[in-house]
């Protein structure tokens, strides 16, 4: 009977009688040998039985870092004194002799992804698109590169001559070239007291209004150049006035060559003639309009006077001759009217007033005959008017704003009515000598300024300081051309 109080059935008893008969031998330890080195051996059996006779010897699996520090990037570099050097815990020997297979048996790593065909994935994972590379930065263009030319534009557009590139030239006519250099050298002496009164080598100007272009500059002589000496020439561009009443100004004046103060006088001319004209420029721009010819005479007249007058009073405060502080002067008026061809030349001293029309050059300031000191007018070519007044009492102008002083000086003044195609220049005494005196030269101009039309700026200063040997003083000069 069982503890709980059932009845045994008859085969447990059987079974019950055979663990626990007592003649049943015991199953303590066993005579066998049972020593680490036996079991050991049993174990080195139990393989070669298993694999076979002299197996062929695999090799040894490479030896693998503890994965538990193998990642770590820091634990090389851990300095020695945070503690002795932890060496590894040795492996039970039990264990060793429990490992299950052959020693050349070689398992993967917990961390190495397993051997054999990859299983099947549950879902495909898209590989991400590698990124792009970051744009080049916007590098600014070089600013030389910005204005470089074609390689043929400088060959189309080379000089006829010859002159080896694309600029504008400053060339020379005849047989040998002037004695100074063509380009400026010395500067003019300056102090901190005459800073106001430095004038520069070259100035150029241009416009167009109505039928016409204007260009206009005034360059420092090669002599003045090489010497340091100051631009005798003044030059003065205006306009006063707006749309087709404006009245356009261009004053040239050349200072006497050897006064101290040529450059000074010629600028005081230049400010004082404009001021005159823009106080008086509606009067003057409707008498041009209206074609008065005999009002603008004794107005102009009148108001190159007062700017002559007030000369000689600037010599007196300096203490010096009025001949030593003086200049010759010469204006053109122009209007802004499309519908008004009138060109009014007025002024005083040398210099000179040219025209080129149907490819060839006039002289529009002839030279006066004795007579003409007599106060008679001499009429010129198409009804223009070249008169020379030499102090002569002119009627009250009706520009004057006050009494005028006694005239002194050689009063020219022409109006004459342009065509299409006509080139009108006026200079200075530096470019109307070689004008009249060298045939290469205006006939170098007149191929130069005919068609097709006026030249830029550049090449017009190119062109106004074509050198001839023997003439190296200052050269201003106003041209206008009709359209």
């Amino acid at each position: 009977m069982s503890q709980q109080g059932e009845k045994p059935a008859a085969h447990e008893d059987d079974w019950w009688r055979k663990l626990y008969d007592e003649t049943a031998p015991d199953t303590g330890p066993s005579s066998a040998p049972d020593s680490l080195d036996d079991r050991f051996d049993s174990v080195s059996d139990t393989v070669s039985e298993a694999v076979g006779p002299e197996p062929d010897p695999e090799p040894l699996p490479e030896a693998r870092p503890d994965p538990r520090t193998a990642w770590d990037p820091y634990r090389e570099q851990a300095p020695p004194s945070e503690g002795p050097e932890r060496k590894p815990e040795p492996v039970p020997v039990a264990t060793q002799a429990a490992v299950p297979g052959p020693r050349n048996t070689v398992f993967p790593a917990p961390w190495e992804a397993p051997a054999g065909p990859p299983g099947p994935r549950t879902f495909a994972v898209p590989k991400p698109p590698e990124p792009e590379p970051p744009p080049a930065p916007l590098t600014p263009p070089d600013p030389v590169a910005l204005h470089e030319l074609p390689p043929d534009w400088a060959a189309s557009d080379a000089p006829a001559d010859g002159g080896g590139g694309s600029r504008p030239l400053v060339d020379h006519l005849g047989d040998r070239p002037p004695t100074y250099d063509a380009e400026p050298a010395a500067l003019p002496a300056a102090t901190s007291e005459n800073l106001d009164a430095l004038v520069p080598d070259t100035v150029l100007d241009g416009a167009r209004y109505g039928t016409y272009t204007l260009r206009a500059a005034s360059v420092r002589g090669d002599s003045a150049r090489f010497r340091g000496e100051p631009r005798r020439d003044a030059l003065l561009t205006a306009r006063f006035g707006a749309a087709e009443s404006a009245l356009v100004l261009v004053a040239v004046a050349g200072g006497v060559r050897g006064g101290e103060g040529a450059h000074l006088a010629a600028a005081d001319a230049c400010r004082w003639i404009g001021g005159a004209v823009a106080r008086s420029h509606a009067r003057l721009s409707e008498d041009i309009r209206a074609g008065r010819r005999a009002d603008l005479k004794s107005g102009l007249h009148r108001l190159t006077d007062r700017t002559y007058g007030k000369l000689r009073a600037r010599a007196a405060e300096l203490g010096v001759e009025p001949g030593e502080y003086t200049t010759s002067l010469r204006c053109l008026l122009l209007s802004a009217d499309p519908d008004c061809r009138t060109r009014v030349f007025f002024g005083v001293g040398s210099g000179g007033l040219f025209r080129l029309r149907d490819g060839l050059w006039q002289d529009l300031e002839p030279v006066i005959p004795e007579e003409a000191a007599s106060g008679v007018s001499e009429e010129g070519p198409d009804g223009d008017r070249l008169t020379m007044d030499l102090q002569i009492t002119t009627p009250p102008s009706p520009y004057s704003d006050g009494p005028a002083p006694p005239p002194a000086e050689l009063f020219r003044f022409r109006a004459s009515v342009a065509r299409p195609g006509d080139t009108l220049l006026l200079c200075s005494n530096g470019l109307a000598e070689p004008m009249r005196d060298e045939p290469e030269l205006p006939d170098e101009l007149a191929e130069r300024w005919g068609p097709p039309g006026p030249p830029g700026l550049p090449a017009f200063l190119a062109d106004t300081q074509l050198r001839v040997k023997g003439y190296a003083d200052d050269r201003t000069c106003a041209a206008v051309w009709e359209a």
